[in-house]
């Protein structure tokens, strides 16, 4: 198999996913009428978001000859990320706090990891479950995240800026406690770089983030005022 990034199968599995997302998510936002449905629909792909991100992490902790389970806790921003969004979706409420943090963090990482999967030649087929595992969860958070907008399960707004700080936070400190307990060598890029040779660990990555963050927030904020206001003459 041709397993390079922007390798053949790389195109074929583009082509498959986002042709499968645009098509379900149109339909879903065209006969889903009614927020019963809209929630049915969600709770479906939280789902599947969940098992995929379990199957990837449990891949992990059997990969070795010693069985890691410590590996069951994601170490990464997009592991960790499709995780709290599958159980945010499944257990909380419409817009809650927890949206406010992942959506973002949810549609930058996973169409940056579906445009450069870094981890795709890790075997010599695509099948290999830490692989394919790999490619849904990124795949599956990139379309619920899509879709709770779509059904305005989340109003953006910069009173919850506050969210974005306590969701770092809460990363680090995880990633913290794998690196000092379990022994990890680095943990959402706390010490490593995302590419190598580039400053770019987590300590940079955040302030970038919440400042590219700030200025979606604020776009979208004139935006609605635009239309608040058009509308009201």
């Amino acid at each position: 198999m041709d397993l390079r990034v922007f390798g053949l199968v790389h195109w074929i599995y583009l082509l498959i996913t986002l042709t499968l997302s645009a098509v379900g998510l149109f339909f879903a936002k065209k006969y889903a009428k009614t927020e019963k449905t809209q929630n049915i629909i969600l709770k479906s792909i939280a789902g599947m978001l969940l098992i995929w991100i379990l199957l990837n992490r449990l891949s992990q902790v059997f990969r070795y000859e010693e069985t890691r389970w410590y590996l069951i806790i994601p170490d990464s921003f997009c592991g960790m990320t499709s995780l709290v969004l599958a159980l945010s979706v499944l257990l909380g409420k419409k817009d809650n706090i927890v949206y406010h943090f992942v959506w973002f963090i949810s549609l930058v990482g996973t169409i940056i990891t579906l445009v450069y999967p870094s981890f795709l030649d890790q075997s010599s087929s695509v099948f290999y479950l830490p692989t394919i595992s790999g490619l849904l969860h990124h795949s599956l958070s990139l379309v619920m995240t899509i879709a709770l907008l779509l059904f305005n399960q989340i109003h953006i707004t910069y009173k919850k800026w506050y969210s974005t700080v306590f969701g770092f936070t809460a990363y680090f400190t995880v990633g913290a406690f794998q690196m000092s307990v379990f022994g990890l060598s680095d943990a959402f890029h706390i010490v490593e770089p995302m590419l190598d040779g580039t400053p770019l660990t987590a300590w940079v990555v955040a302030p970038i983030y919440i400042a590219g963050y700030s200025i979606v927030v604020l776009v979208i904020e004139l935006i609605r005022k635009y239309k608040n206001k058009k509308e009201g003459n």
